[in-house]
């Protein structure tokens, strides 16, 4: 008995452990919504090309656009233009855009438009960078400034972070002489940038140039530079004009490298202006929408991944344990008693047409026309196959006349009578008719109550929208269910319905 406990709980143990562990993966690291009205932000970008183009010259635009792998996944991507071929290609890290045509003239506009957003990118694979470099070649008093700038920077550094930071800090610093130097009189965020680079060359350390694009909605925007850095792990992201480390998470890197944005053959005064507005929408569908345009694919293998029409009815299914959970408690610790255990799920399933104050009136008239019926086939002394058929065949015989009776009264909601199970109709006769003959007639009627009352019950809670999308996107939820009922199975405990029954015993 010992060993039949311990296996008991053991597996308990083993399945609500499951059931946790799984569901708290979905939440927190698959990151899939808890609630279906939550909402994920979804950004559309519009890049406007403007330039003019030199009359009978062929005209070749070219555009960096954003790389696939990285934290924001794209979801559309359009190319609008007026008789130009397109098409896109993989230049190192970066992706360009071409537009051309033969012939054109006067004053162009092409447009590049994006929709992106961040969440469910999962672990997206990330490119790797070079971590040496040779040194820039510089000799004269550009070197002596070099090397003396390059002194205290590696005194207060410790690695590869704190030296390209120590260096950012070093050459912002548009007073000291040596920084004058090498500006030469410029101290715009590009130059200033070209003599970070110069620095860390001199330690062997690489640097890139990464222009970002920051996601805010309805401001006029264009792209920031900033620089990073591969230690053999990650990239190294640093602001050059303040040298924060580390890219902000509204930051949407478009291109990497010396390159402009844009280059025009057969054309000048090229330019380009972004627009960017954002829009929510339900999280699970823009899930969906993630899945067919990335490798993530994580809701491949959830309910999720089946067609919509078997979605639809396993949102029905699904919500049958929950369903059975409330006769188990409803039976064992409060102490209703029902006709069984399933006949009352059944019923709540067909109260999900009818409704439930309906549906009780309906299931009260058709029972109790078919307890009639079966009080009169039990005069004849009919064996139980004969007697169930010709109930069976009553039941449906009522049912369509209550349909119909419904229809020409205008009373629609009578049409969906048809959808209560005529077994389970006629099951239910019989066993109240035999527990009307064996108990009485008062302990059928308390039978046929609590079965009605845990029916009501159970079809309220199997409808909670929250609850159903809740239990058809985290099924496991079912194990610690079953968990419980496992742990409901060892119960011989007092039911809620004795207590009262012998508070008169407890008063003595």
């Amino acid at each position: 008995m010992r060993a039949l406990n311990l296996h008991l709980k053991i597996l308990i143990v083993l399945l609500v452990s499951i059931g946790v562990l799984v569901t708290a993966y979905q939440i927190f690291v698959l990151g899939i919504p808890v609630t279906e009205d939550e909402t994920d932000d979804l950004w559309n970008i519009d890049a406007r090309v403007e330039f003019q183009a030199n009359p009978r010259e062929p005209v070749k635009v070219q555009m960096f656009a954003p790389p696939l792998n990285q934290d924001y996944v794209s979801l559309n991507e359009s190319f609008i233009s007026n008789n130009y071929g397109v098409s896109v290609n993989q230049v190192d890290n970066n992706r360009r855009v071409t537009w051309s045509a033969r012939r054109t003239s006067g004053k162009q506009t092409l447009y590049y438009r994006l929709a992106l957003t961040k969440r469910y990118t999962g672990d997206l694979p990330k490119p790797k960078g070079p971590v040496f470099r040779d040194s820039i070649p510089l000799e004269g008093a550009e070197k002596i400034a070099a090397e003396a700038l390059l002194a205290p920077i590696r005194e207060h550094s410790a690695d590869v972070e704190t030296f390209i930071g120590e260096t950012i800090k070093r050459v912002n610093n548009l007073n000291d002489d040596n920084v004058k130097l090498l500006t030469a009189g410029n101290s715009s965020t590009s130059n200033r940038v070209r003599i970070v680079e110069l620095l860390l060359s001199f330690a062997h350390v690489p640097m890139e140039r990464v222009h970002t694009l920051r996601l805010i909605a309805d401001q006029a925007i264009s792209p920031e530079l900033w620089i990073r850095s591969f230690n053999g792990e990650k990239w190294l992201y640093f602001n050059p004009d303040t040298g924060e480390p580390g890219l902000p998470a509204d930051r949407l890197i478009w291109w990497t490298g010396d390159e402009p944005l844009i280059s025009v053959d057969g054309g000048k005064q090229a330019k380009v202006s972004f627009t960017l507005n954002n829009s929510e929408l339900n999280a699970i569908g823009l899930a969906k929408m993630t899945d067919q345009n990335t490798d993530v694919d994580f809701l491949e293998y959830t309910l999720y991944g089946l067609p919509l029409e078997t979605q639809q009815t396993y949102q029905i299914m699904i919500m049958i344990p929950i369903g059975v959970l409330v006769i188990l408690i409803l039976r064992n610790l409060i102490g209703i008693q029902t006709l069984g255990t399933f006949t009352p799920v059944l019923i709540a399933l067909a109260f999900r047409e009818t409704q439930v104050g309906f549906g009780i009136i309906l299931f009260t008239l058709i029972t109790a026309l078919g307890l009639s019926l079966r009080s009169y086939l039990e005069h004849l002394k009919l064996q139980m196959l004969p007697r169930l058929s010709v109930v069976l065949t009553f039941v449906v015989v009522l049912i369509a006349v209550i349909s119909l009776l419904s229809h020409k009264l205008g009373l629609e909601r009578g049409l969906s009578v048809s959808l209560f199970p005529m077994v389970i109709l006629t099951m239910t006769i019989e066993r109240l008719s035999i527990t009307w003959e064996e108990r009485g007639g008062g302990h059928a009627f308390k039978v046929a109550l609590g079965t009605i009352i845990a029916a009501s019950l159970a079809h309220l809670l199997m409808n909670i929208p929250e609850l159903t999308y809740f239990i058809f996107t985290f099924p496991t939820v079912l194990l610690i269910l079953v968990g419980f009922m496992l742990a409901m199975g060892r119960y011989r405990g007092y039911r809620l319905t004795e207590l009262f029954r012998f508070k008169a015993f407890l008063k003595d």
